[in-house]
Order: C-alpha cells, then sequence, then structure tokens
C-alpha cells in the first residue's frame, strides 16, 4: 500500500467542496432567503497562495450560492462548480477541461455526496469531523475540522512536499 505523503507528489490540482470543508456546515438563512457561510481566513490565504504558486484550484458543491462564487473569486479561483446534482460528471468534466489525471488531484470531501470523487481522486482528504462513512475511506484525515484550517493543511502539506511553501528569506508576494 503506498504512504499517502508518497501519493501527494504528483498533486497539482485541489477539489474541495464547500460547506463542511470550506466552512464548518453552519447557514444561516435570514428572512429574505439570504445565506451566510463563515470561511477560514487561513484557509482562504493557503487557497490564494496555491493559484499564485501555479496550482488548480476548483470547488465542486452541491450547493448554489453567490457568497460561494463571490469568496472563490476573491481567492483567485476560477473553477467553481455548484449546484452540482452528480459531482462525478462535474469531476471527470474538471479533469477533462484542465489535461488532468485523476493521481494529479487532491480532492477534500465531508460527506456521502462527495464519496464519489473521493475514491477517484488521487489523494482524498477529509476534515477531522466529517462524516464517519468518509473518514472510514480517504487516506488522509486532517487533525481540523471543516472551516477551521483542514484546507490549509492539505495545501500547506503538498506546497511543503513540493519546495513551494513559505521561506523566510524568499518572500515575494
Amino acid at each position: 500500500m503506498i504512504n499517502y505523503k508518497e501519493k501527494l507528489h504528483p498533486i497539482k490540482a485541489f477539489v474541495f467542496d464547500f460547506d463542511g470543508v470550506m466552512t464548518d456546515g453552519s447557514v444561516w438563512t435570514f428572512a429574505d432567503g439570504e445565506t451566510v457561510r463563515c470561511g477560514n481566513i487561513k484557509d482562504g490565504f493557503a487557497i490564494q497562495y496555491a493559484v499564485k504558486k501555479g496550482y488548480i484550484v476548483a470547488v465542486i458543491s452541491g450547493a448554489t450560492s453567490k457568497s460561494i462564487d463571490n469568496r472563490m473569486k476573491m481567492l483567485g479561483v476560477t473553477q467553481v462548480y455548484t449546484g452540482c446534482a452528480d459531482k462525478m460528471k462535474t469531476f471527470d468534466q474538471f479533469l477533462s477541461t484542465n489535461n488532468l489525471t485523476e493521481e494529479q488531484v487532491l480532492c477534500m470531501g465531508d460527506d456521502i455526496p462527495d464519496y464519489p470523487i473521493l475514491q477517484r481522486a488521487g489523494v482524498s482528504a477529509c476534515p477531522a469531523d466529517a462524516a464517519v462513512e468518509i473518514k472510514e475511506s480517504v487516506d488522509y484525515i486532517s487533525l481540523f475540522p471543516g472551516g477551521r484550517g483542514c484546507v490549509r493543511d492539505v495545501i500547506e502539506q503538498v506546497l511543503r512536499l513540493h519546495g513551494q511553501w513559505f521561506h523566510q528569506d524568499a518572500v515575494v508576494w
């Protein structure tokens, strides 16, 4: 069996679910129907840093919300697929569009709708508070829960392995 860290070498892209991964899964709904989600600034930093370093970052989510689109746009993520009833079809489209193999993608999800693409990704990961069925099936369980640093955790591991994470003597923004 291949060690989790060894599987990180070919990673060129990250695919994340949104609710429960980039957020803690809470959704506040206001009287006018507007929904609000809360993300983590450190996760956001890691996402935009990975984009700047040339990694492909995408969101594949069943949810539909302008706030998801806006947050990802602010972080430089251009491949945002929301309202996905069939995440596998979207994942296949993502691979084809970006000329990627499954082995080049790290996918992080937290619940049963994410299961099919987690099984296909080169590296599958989940937050510490993911559903039991997901925890039992992934390559890596982050020490951090959804919306509380799990995204940064996996991005940082890949970029460190590739020698592309922060070096205090080479800070260029």
